[in-house]
């Protein structure tokens, strides 16, 4: 149970993290392929948004289920 709690606490760190690098310091780079993809044309801003945001949101629902489970189990 120890691995879990400390799993889904560091995952959801690593989430939270590049969610906020992504969607709020605009860091595109730390999506694989991105760039190339986006001076051919095949993803815009908006993709790369969209993917910071669903990471920013996992990395907070991890770390709550994180803090759960080390405060009630």
């Amino acid at each position: 149970m120890t691995v879990l709690k400390v799993l889904a606490v560091v995952l959801g760190l690593a989430f939270l993290l590049f969610g906020y690098f992504i969607y709020f310091k605009k860091k595109n780079n730390l999506i694989n392929g991105f760039e190339a993809d986006f001076k051919a044309g095949r993803k815009n801003e908006e993709y790369a948004k969209r993917v910071g945001m669903v990471e920013f949101a996992v990395g907070i629902a991890l770390l709550i289920a994180g803090a759960a489970l080390i405060l009630f189990a």
